[in-house]
């Protein structure tokens, strides 16, 4: 098992995130209609990219997309192992979470870096259930967890402390059987 591998592809590669990426994550993050759609407020002042890099996107499986080409990072995408997730308390389970700069939507990037991601949690992480999730509205989201064949499992209000609101959030899950059964290695 290993963790903080960078993984490539012929589109993109996903790498862990560096404090000299603060500028291009704030450029994204900043944007009002990317966080509060997954639940977090946009980032005001560079400072707030500082701080998300060293305290929330510092897991051992969170990484930086970015395209093939480029150093600068488009979004984050992130397997959170148990103890950085809620939505199980199993060891070989965890939650796919991701974001992407609206420059980038439409182009297939998203389920490409999570087709990735998956990939590296069930063959070298050892996991049997990858968990994700969206709120109600986020329909983009939605569609990229159709497209990588994840299962409806419920729905629930939840409160998000950062918004101060509560949404609906629908929680849906992908097993390695069933994505050994549909994905070609």
């Amino acid at each position: 098992m290993f963790f903080g591998v960078n993984m490539k592809s012929e589109i993109l590669y996903l790498i862990k995130w560096n404090i000299n990426d603060k500028e291009a994550l704030f450029k994204y993050a900043s944007d009002p209609d990317i966080g509060p759609i997954a639940g977090w407020l946009p980032h005001k002042t560079i400072d707030d990219s500082i701080f998300c890099i060293n305290n929330i996107f510092n897991g051992k499986e969170c990484y930086a997309i970015c395209l093939n080409g480029s150093s600068e990072p488009i979004g984050a995408i992130e397997l959170k192992l148990n103890g950085k997730t809620d939505m199980t308390e199993k060891d070989d389970e965890c939650e796919l979470g991701y974001w992407l700069g609206r420059p980038f939507w439409g182009n297939g990037y998203m389920p490409h870096a999570a087709s990735m991601l998956i990939k590296h949690g069930f063959l070298d992480l050892g996991m049997n259930r990858i968990w994700c999730g969206y709120y109600d509205g986020n329909h983009k989201s939605k569609r990229v967890q159709e497209k990588l064949g994840f299962k409806y499992h419920h729905s629930s209000e939840i409160y998000l402390p950062l918004m101060n609101e509560t949404r609906i959030g629908h929680v849906n899950f992908l097993d390695k059987e069933e994505w050994e059964k549909n994905v070609r290695i």
